[in-house]
Parts: C-alpha cells; structure tokens; sequence
C-alpha cells in the first residue's frame, strides 16, 4: 500500500495519505495495528457505484479482518493531536470506534461522498478530499491542550518514555498532561507510548529476524517483554505476526497500484489501512 506525501496546505494536519486498490477479485486483508492516529477513510465500493466515509479512531488492540467487494480505498491519517481541530470532536471520543463522517459534519459529508463517487479515479478522489479538509483547516482552532498533547506525543516517539519526565520537559505536571493528551490524541500517553514502541519493533521486524536485538532497539526491557506486549496488543507472538504479514503478501508481491507515485514519508510498516 503507498504511502503519500500530504500537499503543503495539509501537511500542518495530515502524516500521510494511503491508498489500497483491488487486484482482482481478491480480498483485502486488513490489519489495523494501535499507532495513536486517527483517520479518515475513503472506500469506493459495490463496483464504483457506492461509497462510504468513516473516521476510525486511535486503536487500543490490532483488528484484523478481510474487507470484500473494495475497488479503493483512500485514508488520510491525521498527526497525533491534530484531528479534533479538524473533525470537531473530541479524538476521545473515538477511541476504538467507527463512525460516519456524516454524524460529525452533517450533510457536508453526504456532498463530499458524492463527489468522491464521481471522481472516477484515486487521484481525483485525493484532490477532492484534500480540498474538503483544506476548507475544515483554515477554520481550525488550535488549543493550549492539543500543543501540549502534540509536543509530548513528539517525545513518546523519540528517545522519551516516561510520562513524568515528558511533563517536566513541558512544564506540567503529569495529571494535566494525561488529560490534554487523551483529550486530544485519544488515548493515554502510557498507552501511545507503549504503541510507539510496538510500531518500532514492526519496523525493525522487517529487515531482521533477531528479536533479542529488535527488543532492545525499540525500547523494550527484554525479549520476554516484547513477545508480552505483542500478544497484549496484537493477540500475537511476533513471529506468528511476521510469517502471517509475509505470506498474505506473497500472493500479491508483484501488483503494485498503479498510477501513483510513492513517498516512504512515514512509518514502514506492513499494515494495510482500510475501514476497521
């Protein structure tokens, strides 16, 4: 699945935009790791002539399901602490959830849907959604509380893993920092933490097969601690996740979408992002 680099005018707002189109008749097979984002996904289905607009918020545990009779799908990732000013809704409020874009932006939500519908191709489809979310951004208020969550979330995923000295470093205490930043990004600072550290050992899973060392480089205490976290958030062991994520690949290693060019902007992690 690439990985886009968001236009200039979102790029304040939006990590990345990922796309995912059918090869055939084939199933996606979806899986949606925790990472402390949140998204808007776009799903052109029933062979183009329906389509839904969803927001999935952050994840506490992996799904994994297959999604049936998808032409393409378009998502649009929001950075960490950035998505309640463009939605309107607390990121809170999302955790763990699907909901339609419609119950958060009314009828606006059933125009862009149309639109999306007949652009009749994934590059038209971006460009309308980019200009959606464009017109929500120049209205988006910026809160003291979503600054703290943004700059704490910066460190959690740096070399930084305790919450109270990510609080010193910010000038609040610890208390304030959990509310701002489950406010604003959806979950806990513990728990986007430990996410951040999970998605490093992903990462690193991709190029090695050492997991002594992969615990090591990713934060972990040990081995033992890694293989714990993996079956608490992705009900897993990392090897069972690596050969599952190498042999749904296998089948379609040569089929790249076409027509788009990639940027590895973010996070290489084999997780295909559809609608949870």
């Amino acid at each position: 699945m690439p990985s886009l680099a968001p236009t200039p005018s979102l790029s304040r707002f939006v990590e990345d935009v990922r796309v995912m189109e059918a090869v055939g008749d084939s199933p996606f097979e979806v899986e949606l790791l925790p990472d402390g984002r949140t998204g808007i996904y776009y799903r052109l289905t029933d062979g183009g002539r329906s389509a839904d607009l969803t927001v999935a918020g952050p994840r506490t545990r992996a799904k994994f399901k297959r999604a049936t009779g998808v032409v393409h799908a378009v998502v649009f990732q929001f950075r960490p602490g950035w998505s309640t000013a463009v939605l309107g809704v607390a990121t809170s409020e999302l955790t763990d959830r699907v909901v339609h874009l419609q119950d958060l932006w009314g009828h606006a939500a059933d125009d862009l849907r149309d639109e999306l519908i007949a652009a009749g191709s994934v590059p038209v489809a971006i460009a309308r959604l980019t200009d959606a979310l464009a017109v929500r951004t120049r209205a988006a208020l910026e809160s003291s509380s979503a600054r703290i969550a943004r700059r704490a979330a910066h460190l959690l995923e740096g070399d930084e893993v305790r919450v109270e000295r990510v609080a010193a470093q910010l000038g609040v205490t610890a208390r304030h920092l959990r509310r701002a930043f489950t406010e604003s990004v959806g979950i806990g600072p513990k728990e986007f933490a430990r996410a951040a550290r999970l998605q490093r050992a992903v990462r690193l899973a991709t190029t090695s097969t050492d997991w002594g060392r992969i615990a090591a480089a990713a934060g972990y205490y040990d081995q033992a601690h890694l293989i714990t976290d993996f079956r608490a958030l992705v009900g897993l062991t990392p090897g069972a996740f690596v050969k599952r994520a190498t042999d749904r690949a296998a089948p379609h290693q040569d089929a790249a979408p076409p027509g788009l060019s990639v940027s590895s902007n973010r996070r290489a992690a084999p997780v295909a992002m559809l609608r949870p």
